[in-house]
């Protein structure tokens, strides 16, 4: 087959989202649909389902990439490390492939992000980049060189299960997480655990974009639970610049439109890096939403036939 649409769909906790790149990388049609929680069968129904409604207006068929949140095994088929749980130890690459009757490329959506603004996003011409999503969940991608770096154990820039950095006592011993442990990176910074982190210090249940509006409203509950999650997040990827030193940290995902954390990080994680000069940025991403699908598409090169 040789296609010149490349498709890429991205399987989120709450959407599933599809689009088709041409060979120029534009989106030249995308569709969307709520992700059917907690039905695996559905699941795999609703990618497929998306897949050929864009090849039917597209008049041909496409090599199709899937970012997911979480990692495929490469031993075993079968998916680990996903916070979309019902995900969990399912053979989603044969069952796609199955029901699209063709090869499927696979990756972890954190690292289809950070190919796609690695690539001709806002971290355009870096040699090293970290991509992270905080949304539902909380991931991180790796881009270098702009190919993405999977690892020997395929969980290269899975920073949201480590313990988040320099705990204080208030903190202690942090929520407990579904990964079974406690005070993971994403039971603080997900969309999740900044509601989660409102109503422990405040008795308030108030969801995240509430949670925003009542601290641009003056409310000062609100605004100290932006400031704990901004002083959470310089933390956290003060440990990634530590150790891997990128040239530039893009964030996305819902949590990612915050205006005030791209200042505000970089001005408090001075404090926890091992170097008295910091030249990598915090940028906000370049294709927004568009992130996902664009960096699964790419997947594929054109020049490649599935």
């Amino acid at each position: 087959m040789d296609a010149s649409f490349r498709i890429g769909v991205d399987l989120g906790g709450t959407k599933i989202e599809a689009a088709a790149l041409d060979g120029a990388g534009n989106v030249r049609l995308r569709r969307r649909m709520a992700t059917p929680t907690g039905d695996y069968h559905c699941t795999v129904a609703a990618i497929a389902g998306l897949v050929n409604e864009v090849e039917r207006e597209l008049g041909e068929r496409a090599t199709v990439g899937v970012g997911i949140p979480g990692t495929i095994v490469e031993t075993t088929g079968l998916v680990k490390n996903a916070n979309s749980t019902w995900l969990i130890g399912r053979p989603l690459a044969r069952d796609v492939e199955q029901a699209l009757d063709r090869p499927v490329r696979f990756a972890n959506d954190a690292n289809c992000f950070a190919l796609s603004e690695a690539a001709d996003g806002a971290a355009a011409g870096c040699s090293c980049v970290f991509g992270v999503i905080l949304g539902t969940g909380v991931g991180g991608g790796i881009a270098i060189d702009g190919r993405i770096l999977v690892g020997a154990n395929a969980i290269a820039g899975e920073w949201g299960h480590n313990p988040l950095p320099a705990l204080r006592p208030d903190e202690l011993p942090g929520p407990a997480c579904y990964c079974g442990r406690r005070g993971c990176i994403e039971t603080f910074l997900s969309g999740p655990g900044l509601a989660a982190d409102h109503r422990r210090c405040t008795g308030r249940d108030l969801t995240g974009r509430q949670i925003v509006a009542g601290a641009a409203a003056g409310d000062p509950d609100c605004a100290g639970s932006l400031d704990r999650y901004a002083d959470r997040l310089a933390r956290a990827l003060a440990i990634v610049i530590n150790i891997l030193d990128p040239d530039a940290i893009v964030l996305g995902g819902g949590l990612s439109q915050l205006d005030f954390l791209y200042a505000e990080v970089p001005r408090r994680w001075g404090r926890h890096i091992l170097s008295d000069t910091i030249v990598t940025r915090l940028l906000p991403p370049r294709h927004g939403d568009s992130s996902g699908v664009r960096g699964a598409a790419w997947l594929w090169r054109l020049e490649e036939k599935p």
